[in-house]
């Protein structure tokens, strides 16, 4: 079973589909108190950081998060689900995040970049991806990305890389904690391909 987190920020039904194109039990979940029924987790989101954290701290579920992934069920952040993982953000000022994951949220440097990247990053991109679980039957896929953050975090935790202007952080792990800058569920084969070796961990 997997669990859905629903903390209105955004791309719920997109995921919902996906897992369930996947033939994968899978629930939307907005009650705290439910994330201990399911066998693994996934955080999406689409939208500001500081209002999702503030969202998860109202509504107990980061509290929540934090007894599930104490368990060492897997865990997965997609797009800003990913972002939230970290130890904070500089979206809007600071912001503290989930801390899961060792690192922090940066903007996209206009001055490491050629003038012809514009801010968001979006649409199509390649993962350098290492040997690794989620990417099992998959090598350098094409994914689908929105978004003008990314992350800095230690060189242990990162399963992949992708360029834009340069190279930044694309996909991370630690313990049984797993996170997507990309989104795959907006990602046709590929993106339901890493869905479904999650599901397999």
């Amino acid at each position: 079973m997997i669990g859905i987190i629903d903390y209105n920020m955004g791309n719920l039904a997109s995921v919902y589909n996906a897992c369930h194109l996947l033939d994968a039990k899978a629930t939307i979940v907005k009650d705290p108190n439910d994330l201990k029924n399911y066998d693994r987790i996934i955080l999406p989101g689409v939208g500001a950081y500081k209002d999702a954290m503030e969202h998860l701290n109202e509504t107990g579920m980061k509290e929540a998060i934090y007894n599930f992934a104490n368990t060492g069920k897997p865990m997965i952040g997609i797009c800003l689900g990913m972002q939230l993982l970290f130890e904070s953000s500089q979206e809007f000022g600071h912001s503290v995040g989930l801390g899961l994951i060792d690192g922090e949220v940066i903007k996209f440097d206009k001055s490491k970049m050629h003038e012809d990247f514009k801010i968001p990053h979006m649409g199509w991109n390649t993962i350098q991806n290492k040997e690794h679980a989620l990417f099992e039957g998959l090598d350098n896929p094409y994914l689908y990305f929105v978004h003008s953050y990314h992350a800095v975090t230690n060189e242990k935790n990162i399963i992949g890389k992708t360029t834009y202007g340069y190279d930044f952080v694309s996909a991370v792990n630690k313990d049984n904690i797993y996170g997507f800058q990309p989104h795959p569920e907006k990602s046709h084969d590929n993106g339901l391909k890493i869905l479904k070796n999650f599901m397999k961990i």
